[in-house]
């Protein structure tokens, strides 16, 4: 455990020195700490140039940054990259619960993912503050968390760090930070740091549905 412990402190530090700072902005997917689309592309035309992968091309699963992954939710349901199946676009939202903008936000994302769902398009949330120091799920902060959500109508499901979770993570400098994958976890479009209102969400989301579709 020492290194999941080694990573948590370093990654309190990190939030703690810069989350909720400043307006608004979208990163370039190499400042987000998230696989860059040029990243994944090498990777993949890696793996298809391979030969030792050809006879098992079909049972693999296509590389991103969530492509494979285990976790819990706010209450405690056991979660897999299964639940990006189905979905064009699914909003990841890094949040902390001592972060104002992070809180500011979610109404706005709650409604978003009522209004997107029958376009394909659902939001998740990653709390990224209620593990202690010793790797294990802080309580009072998963109460704290859940109290949140409902007090904010974030009615989406909200995953919580696990070990599979802790490279995405320990990328993340400052929440929130938004970024969205397509079905088979692999990064669509860039990273967005900070908080934003409805009415930029919604011009984000329109476009990377249309380049989706294109």
């Amino acid at each position: 455990m020492k290194k999941p412990i080694l990573f948590l402190l370093t990654l309190c530090l990190c939030l703690g020195l810069t989350a909720c700072g400043g307006q608004s902005a979208q990163s370039g997917p190499d400042q987000s700490g998230a696989t860059s689309g040029s990243s994944q592309a090498a990777q993949s035309d890696s793996q298809q140039s391979d030969p030792s992968s050809e006879t098992s091309e079909e049972s693999e699963s296509p590389r991103g940054i969530l492509s494979q992954f285990s976790a819990q939710d706010l209450e405690g349901n056991e979660l897999d990259q299964s639940m990006l199946q189905g979905h064009t676009l699914t909003m990841v939202n890094v949040w902390a619960t001592f972060c104002t903008p992070c809180i500011s936000e979610m109404p706005d994302l709650g409604t978003l993912a009522q209004e997107y769902e029958d376009q394909g398009v659902q939001v998740v949330g990653l709390v990224s503050d209620v593990i202690d120091m010793e790797g294990n799920l802080d309580q009072d902060q998963m109460e704290l968390a859940r109290e949140i959500v409902d007090s904010t109508s974030a009615n989406y499901t909200h995953l919580v760090p696990s070990v599979d979770l802790y490279g995405l993570l320990y990328q993340i400098s400052s929440v929130p930070t938004t970024f969205f994958v397509d079905e088979t976890g692999a990064q669509v479009g860039g990273t967005y740091i900070g908080a934003k209102d409805k009415d930029q969400w919604q011009e984000i989301i329109d476009q990377l549905l249309a380049e989706v579709d294109a």
